[in-house]
């Protein structure tokens, strides 16, 4: 690790306007710059997406196999965020999964309510389903917020009796939105992005004030984790939400999912977006693309195995 890198980066953060404070359209401009700041892959083509009612943007290399899909997530508290702004990871991602990625612009709170973003993500899935894209060559990923409403995703389709995607990916995924893991304290001097006083504000936001943060499709982390298909969890030792992934991946895999959890060691909040300036960035990206590509190749292996029952 170039301690070098991360201390930049750190810096850089922590100097920056704090992203709670002042008005909501404020919030976003400042990730849309942030996400301006970080160069997307050279070679990769972005293009607006016609799959479901959902808009969506499709991101992809020369390289991509056209129909190896990862549906994407974008992070930011459920309030801010968008494909634009996630050029750069979703771009490196196409490269490493050698994947056409789908980024999905989700409707955001407070204007849009729970679970509004969740019926866009269904929505982008069934689109994809509607188009011929097969199940067993699409993996689902999402950060932070994305991450938890990647999970939610999952557990709404098992519910729906939809056919499951070849696997799952969550980096840094909020999955309590009550914030009682014990690292929302023990590592909050240390995280220069979440804190628990930011949780709770976004889940305020995301929910109505009155709501439960405690809904199993909200916050996953309390959800029944039975009949899901092969998850890979990145989450670093340097944030407030470390416990919110290693409490789930026990969970999921007391409920039988087989489940790779990732703790890559002093890295902060979605580190994987930071990859043009951190090589741990790069390094967990290219982890992802070897877990897409390992899940649907043995999906396509297995189904090729199958007995014609025509």
């Amino acid at each position: 690790m170039s301690v070098e890198q991360l201390e930049t980066l750190i810096h850089l953060i922590r100097s920056s306007p704090p992203l709670g404070d002042g008005e909501i359209e404020a919030r976003r401009a400042a990730i849309e710059a942030m996400g301006a700041m970080l160069p997307a892959d050279p070679e990769a083509r972005f293009e607006p997406a016609a799959i479901g009612a959902t808009p969506a943007e499709w991101v992809s290399v020369p390289s991509a196999d056209p129909d190896r899909i990862v549906l994407y997530l974008h992070g930011g508290g459920f309030v801010t965020g968008s494909p634009t702004a996630y050029r750069s990871l979703t771009s490196r991602l196409s490269r490493a999964a050698a994947a056409r990625v789908l980024a999905v612009d989700y409707r955001l709170a407070p204007e849009h309510l729970f679970p509004a973003a969740l019926d866009d993500a269904l929505a982008a899935y069934d689109g994809l389903l509607g188009a011929d894209f097969r199940p067993e060559r699409i993996v689902v990923a999402g950060d932070s917020a994305g991450g938890g409403l990647t999970a939610s995703l999952l557990l709404t389709l098992r519910d729906r009796g939809r056919p499951a995607p070849a696997g799952w990916v969550l980096l840094s995924p909020l999955l309590d939105l009550a914030a009682t893991g014990e690292t929302m304290v023990t590592k909050v001097a240390i995280d220069p992005m979440v804190s628990p006083e930011n949780v709770r504000q976004g889940a305020a936001r995301y929910l109505g004030p009155d709501a439960d943060p405690r809904n199993p499709l909200a916050s996953p982390l309390y959800a029944d984790l039975a009949d899901l298909p092969p998850l890979l969890i990145q989450v670093g030792t340097a944030e407030c939400l470390l416990d919110d992934a290693r409490r789930f991946a026990a969970r999921a895999r007391e409920a039988g999912v087989t489940v790779d959890l990732e703790i890559w060691d002093e890295m902060i909040h979605v580190w994987q977006a930071f990859a043009p300036m951190l090589d741990e960035g790069q390094a967990a990206i290219e982890a992802i693309g070897r877990f897409v590509l390992s899940k649907v190749d043995q999906s396509q292996e297995t189904s090729e195995a199958l007995p014609n029952r025509n």
